[in-house]
């Protein structure tokens, strides 16, 4: 990304879901100032926070790319990269065994698995990866990272001593864990978790009735997935003395925030500013003149830990103005501030049909981009601008 410069514009978006990549964001929110001041100095930051969109934002920062052969969700053989610099592998769970790997985009609630995420991992560590960072979401997964763990070596056995098929609903018939397997591979290895989902692994706040929806699970099969998670809960604690169900973060990802804690021993950490502290974005805001953020809708659930306020509070520790862009944006001007955000605009705001917005956002974001420019950069904007 090169050095620091005083007086850069940081422009560090998440994606516009179903519109544009991160690294797309950046790049039209980059034409669009530059065709109003040219002769500034840019950064283009695109983040992540540990959903779709990690390995491409830790690339854009430095990391390289490695690709490797795994197994999708549903057992099908797919392409899936990792991002690694120095020790440090990033890896994220939706490249393998997220919605978006199911063939055709068919749900398999009861079958997916997260046997591809631990195929990673292993690629990761044979590469020689001592800290493996594992970005949670986009899951097409419920099975509380048990394929996860078996692509590692764990065996999860049924009361004959078989390996259990694949997915959460073959859970219910867990009747032991071995992790013998497991200890030599992870030697040396720290594994910590990014994510911004903080559900416990069971109940009505669970990964099962919370996400199993999201992945065509219909009641009865999330009945059925909430018996297989119990279940893995109970052996886990009985046969490893391990008690994370509770923990915040174990309902992410189906569940698999919960199989890296027992079977990996992961830290949880807030994923976009892990990211944030990963990817160097200190170093990059520092002296900087504006940071310019966003996603594809800015509303309520971008406060519980979204990457645009993450980016905001972090730029707003170095002392500089942050504003955001988005689709949509569903927030009052006093959310806004309380989020450290100095102001958001919208594509909404100039263009009120949402199908062309979704279908021309690159050229609107480059218009948005066009005023931002004009307000906050060809004269010095103070901290505190309207919202």
């Amino acid at each position: 990304m090169g050095n620091p410069q005083r007086g850069q514009v940081v422009i560090a978006p998440d994606k516009f879901k179903g519109s544009l990549t991160a690294v797309e964001v950046a790049a039209h929110v980059a034409a669009g100032l530059r065709r109003v001041r040219p002769d500034l100095p840019l950064v283009a930051m695109p983040v992540a926070d540990g959903g779709d969109g990690t390995v491409d934002a830790a690339v854009a920062c430095g990391f390289a790319r490695l690709r490797t052969t795994v197994t999708g969700p549903t057992g099908e053989q797919v392409i899936a990269s990792y991002a690694i610099r120095d020790d440090t592998a990033v890896i994220e769970l939706a490249e393998a065994s997220g919605l978006r790997r199911l063939p055709g985009g068919e749900p398999a609630p009861l079958t997916a698995s997260s046997h591809g995420t631990g195929e990673l991992i292993d690629a990761a560590i044979r590469g020689g990866a001592r800290r493996i960072v594992l970005g949670l979401g986009g899951s097409a997964c419920t099975d509380g990272g048990s394929g996860m763990a078996a692509a590692l070596g764990v065996r999860l056995l049924d009361a004959d001593g078989e390996p259990l098929p694949p997915g959460g609903a073959a859970l219910r018939s867990l009747a032991s864990i071995d992790t013998a397997g497991l200890a030599e591979r992870l030697r040396g290895v720290t594994v910590i978790v990014a994510s911004d989902v903080d559900s416990p692994l069971l109940g009505p706040e669970g990964a099962a009735a919370v996400f199993g929806p999201q992945k065509g699970a219909s009641p009865g099969q999330v009945r059925i997935l909430e018996n297989g998670l119990s279940r893995l809960e109970t052996i886990a604690r009985r046969d490893l003395g391990a008690f994370a169900a509770k923990r915040p973060g174990a309902g992410a990802a189906g569940g698999v925030g919960f199989g890296a804690m027992v079977f990996l021993n992961a830290t949880v950490r807030p994923g976009i500013s892990y990211l944030l502290d990963l990817l160097g974005f200190a170093d990059q805001v520092a002296g900087a003149r504006l940071v310019i953020t966003g996603e594809g809708s800015l509303d309520r659930q971008s406060l519980r830990g979204k990457a645009p306020i993450g980016v905001a509070r972090a730029a707003a520790k170095a002392a500089v103005p942050a504003v955001a862009v988005s689709g949509r944006r569903a927030l009052t001007g006093e959310q806004l501030r309380k989020a450290r955000l100095q102001s958001a605009y919208a594509l909404t705001d100039i263009e009120p049909d949402p199908e062309r917005c979704m279908a021309e956002a690159g050229p609107l974001l480059e218009r948005l981009a066009e005023e931002i420019g004009r307000k906050w950069l060809v004269e010095p904007a103070p901290m505190g601008g309207a919202a």
